[in-house]
């Protein structure tokens, strides 16, 4: 104290006079001094689904023993959540909550003063739905209002979209429902102008197949492009689908970084989900593909036949089918009225 006061430049018996201030002072009782505030903690963490994709918008709740202690987060779009400020030496939880998703709940936590505890990466189980009316209807009878709802799957509201699986808990197509959502699609007016619109584009460009011009060509050729497309979605998407229990659907995803969901996209040509529920080789659509373009040497002009156009339109079947997962995946339900309201 004195040193203080003397740096400061106060006279020496100011200095003595304090100190004999300060030895009376400690005859005195000593005042009680409140200890600081421990200092708080960090608690951060990241939550995922079961395959390490990326949820976001995920609710995390951090659950004290008051209601002042309670904080809700949400995770952004890497999944990642972080609480500041918590207190140390407080039991808390951390509770986990998202659509489709089932409920996740932490041990208790403690922190100590100023730790900064990374939690381990969450994983989400997908929500079991168990409800008193599907529990009462058999699996065929699910699997016909699934794709009941498919059917009325159009985009704009005009070109069918039925071939996607955008509900979350999907069963398993029978036979007979296979060649019924392929029934459908053959005869929808949509197709029938799909294939007039290309036998035109076709013709005006003067491209293959070599029919030539005038209205007996294009005529030829709208016939040709219904062909084709009669006869691959016959063997692709109902005769070997039935043949080799394989879904022909596409199962939208909707979830994940979008990295992940563009992988998950350009696999569809290579990969069908079985009616066993897991991912096998896509052999009913590469049947399509390949049976369709060796279909076409019966009515294909001479030049437009042999092996080559037959793996040429393989090439083009692979191809198209990935840029449609992929416009599956971030546009067409979007665009799919009926889409919109589906879990």
């Amino acid at each position: 104290m004195c040193h203080t006061i003397l740096r400061e430049n106060w006279p020496r018996t100011a200095c003595i006079f304090l100190l004999f201030l300060g030895g009376l002072a400690a005859t005195a009782p000593a005042q009680q001094v409140s200890a600081p505030e421990p200092q708080a903690g960090t608690i951060v963490g990241t939550i995922t689904d079961v395959a390490d994709d990326i949820v976001a918008g995920v609710t995390v709740v951090l659950q004290g023993p008051t209601p002042a202690d309670q904080r809700t987060v949400t995770t952004n779009d890497n999944g990642f959540f972080s609480f500041s400020g918590v207190k140390p030496a407080v039991s808390y939880k951390i509770n986990v909550s998202a659509k489709g998703f089932a409920n996740w709940s932490s041990q208790e936590i403690k922190l100590t003063p100023g730790q900064y505890l990374e939690f381990p990466t969450i994983k989400l189980q997908l929500a079991v739905v168990v409800t008193t009316v599907t529990a009462a209807m058999t699996e065929e009878q699910i699997a016909t209002q699934q794709v009941e709802i498919e059917e009325k799957q159009r985009i704009l509201g005009i070109v069918p979209n039925f071939y996607v699986v955008y509900d979350e808990h999907p069963v398993p197509l029978t036979a007979k429902l296979k060649f019924r959502l392929a029934a459908k699609l053959l005869i929808d007016p949509m197709t029938f102008l799909g294939a007039g619109f290309v036998a035109a584009t076709e013709q005006g460009l003067n491209g293959n197949p070599d029919y030539g011009q005038g209205w007996a060509a294009y005529g030829q050729r709208v016939g040709a492009n219904y062909a084709d497309g009669f006869t691959d979605i016959m063997i692709g998407d109902a005769i070997m689908p039935a043949l080799l229990h394989q879904d022909p659907r596409y199962y939208y995803k909707g979830t994940g970084t979008i990295k992940s969901r563009i992988r998950y996209a350009l696999a569809n040509p290579f990969r069908r989900k079985g009616d066993n529920g897991k991912w096998q080789p896509n052999w009913s659509s590469w049947a399509g593909y390949l049976g369709s373009g060796a279909l076409s040497n019966l009515y294909y002009p001479e030049s437009n036949r042999g092996a080559g156009p037959v793996f040429q339109g393989f090439a083009i079947g692979v191809a198209a089918a990935a840029g449609n997962g992929v416009i599956q995946e971030f546009l067409l339900r979007h665009l799919t009225p009926s889409a919109k309201n589906q879990p």
